[in-house]
């Protein structure tokens, strides 16, 4: 501002001079010809500070700073929320059995009751649930397959029993053990054990009550027909007093304390 005032009064007195020089004052009385200098005056005192202007508008986003160091390591926050459930895993391994644990407190007493008759109705259903298992099995055997004659009918049973077993199953059904007396019944019964792949069943032949005399199972003499191997019966050790009939039709003498499969015997007109 003190440039510009200067400048202003150098440009008047360069006026003043040039007009003074041509007398046009001359013409011009002195009141009207009189110029006011302004000159500038001293410096004035500082004044008081200014209230603070508004912010100006934001600059550019200066270029990013260097990289600090790393600083300390934090204070670990707080536990946050509990997350969603996640699905349910594949089932483990069995574990090991554990001790077993302490016995437990008595039960109280139980009423006292006639169980008598309870315990003998008990037992009755036993012996026919043990009867009705036994003839089961006497019918599987016979769906398995039969032979037989004009007059009779043979049944396989394949269950190891003892000769006096066997025919006492045999008598319990209505007949008894197999009695080959001719060639046409001996070779049936022989076919009939190579079909069933066997190698020799009990047939109803004995000599229990006197040696060296047998019998049939129906207690009937043997006459002509017989068809003991070769050195058979042979009593060995004391103890043969059965017969069993192999695969080839043969008849051995054998103990009867022994078990094997057997062959029952019915008549056609008691069945």
């Amino acid at each position: 501002m003190m440039r510009l005032l200067v400048s202003v009064a150098t440009l008047i007195n360069l006026l003043l001079v040039i007009l003074s020089g041509s007398g046009y004052c001359q013409h011009i009385t002195d009141d009207s010809c009189s110029v006011q200098i302004l000159v500038p005056g001293l410096k004035g005192d500082m004044g008081e500070k200014g209230e603070k202007g508004a912010p100006g508008r934001p600059g550019r986003v200066g270029p990013p700073g260097e990289k600090g160091e790393v600083g300390d390591r934090g204070v670990k926050g707080g536990i946050g929320r509990h997350g969603k459930i996640g699905p349910i895993g594949s089932k483990g391994d069995k574990g090991d059995v554990g001790d077993v644990g302490p016995p437990g407190p008595n039960g109280e007493p139980g009423i006292p009751c006639e169980c008598g008759q309870l315990r003998k109705a008990v037992g009755e259903m036993d012996i026919l649930v043990t009867q009705l298992t036994t003839e089961l099995k006497f019918v599987k055997n016979v769906v398995a397959g039969v032979r037989e004659t004009d007059t009779k009918i043979y049944l396989l049973v394949k269950e190891e029993k003892k000769y006096t077993e066997a025919q006492v199953y045999c008598q319990g059904r209505g007949g008894t053990l197999s009695m080959p007396k001719d060639e046409t019944t001996n070779s049936l019964i022989a076919s009939y054990i190579n079909q069933a792949g066997l190698s020799r069943v009990f047939i109803g032949i004995n000599d229990l009550e006197k040696e060296g005399h047998y019998v049939y199972s129906d207690r009937s003499p043997m006459q002509t027909f017989n068809k003991w191997r070769q050195g058979e019966p042979n009593n060995a050790y004391d103890e043969e007093d059965c017969a069993e009939m192999v695969s080839s039709g043969g008849w051995n003498d054998v103990s009867c304390l022994i078990t094997m499969y057997f062959i029952c015997e019915f008549d056609k007109e008691h069945v």
